[in-house]
């Protein structure tokens, strides 16, 4: 199947899904495509067996190997989704929220990521089958970091205080890149590959990922404000911040740097007091509108694909009991990370225990989860390991997504109480 065909398959059921959703279901668009992707697949496994001329789960199996998620999203979309949600958060109350947000970001993302592998590697041989422990890391890799694509979607519905948005959403981006850096690390470790690297050179190249990414961000960011200053014509605003998302990217990539976190710090600087500067009103209005617009398209499809993934999913025993263990271990290692990596921040107790319990349930896993877990060598760890994945993911969008705004008015029954 050529590229364009693909394209137009993936669009047309995405528009159906959509459709279908908005006369049934009437769920928020992203997560009612994926219930009904979810639903398709299923049919296609059940009918899978009653038809025995046609192989239809291996045909879909080979649809989903040529759009190659993992390097289609982590290689490629991610730039534009991840730009698009950074345009989108409030610069303002995320420097006045900065503490926060990196010790979510960074302290909070390395605690989850020790927590579960350690509640793992304990749980899985009550279960009947013993993990190593270097992969039990790589699972809390791949479930560690919040997904930005489902939190910043799922922002824009609730109506939370100002500084608590801007926490959400600085976490959800740049622990995403961290999440991706630490993942690349213990996946060497666990294979093999990266035997004989000392802890020294694990820092010198987080260090040099994290901080360089954002650095790159921060200059690049900033020459294309500069170079936008005094025009006034919106296609060239609108082609210089594509550019500005997909070029920062390959170029933090290609220097062994944070793609991830170059292009959220890119995008930050559209939000920044200079970029007031340069852009009227008008045309700010008209760039938002268009990347709104990439950003919901590109949501959409990329929950029908998490959707279809499940037919990459093997079901066993031992997977289907090591998911309902591993839900509640996700959901508890996210309150525990939260908590100890915010112990710093001040706050009142009352806010604190307001601000953890949002944290925790609105820790959604997303499309980075998935794409990392479809990403492991292929063998029988992977055959364990990427149900579990999946399954997590799918809980926290269905699950957490939908309750999420019962649970956020009943924390915050009036939008103007923020933290403190």
């Amino acid at each position: 199947m050529d590229t364009i065909s693909l394209l137009a398959l993936l669009l047309t059921l995405s528009a159906g899904f959509s459709i279908l959703n908005h006369h049934t279901l009437r769920l928020p668009v992203t997560i009612g495509v994926l219930v009904f992707s979810l639903l398709a697949s299923l049919l296609v496994m059940i009918l899978n067996p009653l038809i025995p001329s046609y192989d239809l789960q291996a045909l879909s199996r080979s649809v989903l190997g040529a759009i190659n998620l993992p390097t289609t999203l982590l290689n490629g979309a991610l730039s534009l989704l991840l730009f698009a949600g950074a345009t989108q958060v409030d610069v303002g109350h995320l420097r006045s929220k900065l503490a926060s947000v990196a010790a979510l970001s960074v302290l909070g993302t390395v605690l989850a990521v020790a927590f579960l592998a350690i509640a793992a590697w304990c749980v899985f041989p009550l279960l009947g089958h013993t993990v190593p422990f270097t992969w039990c890391i790589v699972l809390g890799a791949i479930l560690a970091p919040t997904d930005p694509v489902s939190v910043v979607g799922m922002l824009k519905r609730l109506g939370l205080p100002g500084p608590l948005q801007a926490v959400f959403a600085g976490e959800s981006l740049f622990n995403d890149g961290v999440g991706v850096v630490i993942f690349g690390v213990t996946i060497g470790l666990a294979t093999g590959d990266s035997q004989g690297v000392t802890a020294s050179e694990i820092a010198l190249s987080f260090c040099r990922e994290a901080i360089g990414g954002g650095l790159l961000g921060a200059l690049t960011g900033l020459i294309a404000l500069r170079i936008l200053k005094g025009q006034r014509d919106t296609h060239i605003d609108l082609l210089t911040s594509l550019a500005l998302a997909t070029g920062t990217f390959s170029i933090a990539n290609q220097f062994g740097m944070s793609g991830a976190i170059a292009v959220v710090v890119a995008g930050l600087c559209f939000g920044t007091s200079y970029s007031h500067s340069v852009f009227d009103e008008a045309s700010r209005k008209e760039l938002d509108v268009a990347w709104t617009l990439i950003d919901e398209v590109l949501n959409v499809l990329l929950f029908m694909l998490i959707g279809f993934e499940i037919l990459e999913v093997t079901p066993r025993l031992f997977t289907v009991l090591a998911t309902l263990a591993v839900i509640p271990l996700s959901v508890a290692v996210r309150a525990l990370s939260v908590l100890f990596s915010t112990l710093p921040v001040h706050l009142r107790q009352w806010e604190r225990g307001r601000v953890l319990g949002i944290l925790t349930w609105g820790g959604l896993r997303g499309g980075i989860s998935v794409s990392l877990a479809l990403g492991l060598p292929s063998g029988d760890l992977r055959e364990l390991l990427l149900p579990v994945c999946y399954g997590v993911v799918v809980f926290t969008i269905i699950v957490q997504g939908l309750t999420m705004e019962r649970v956020a008015s009943k924390l915050y029954p009036s939008s103007t109480l923020g933290p403190q």
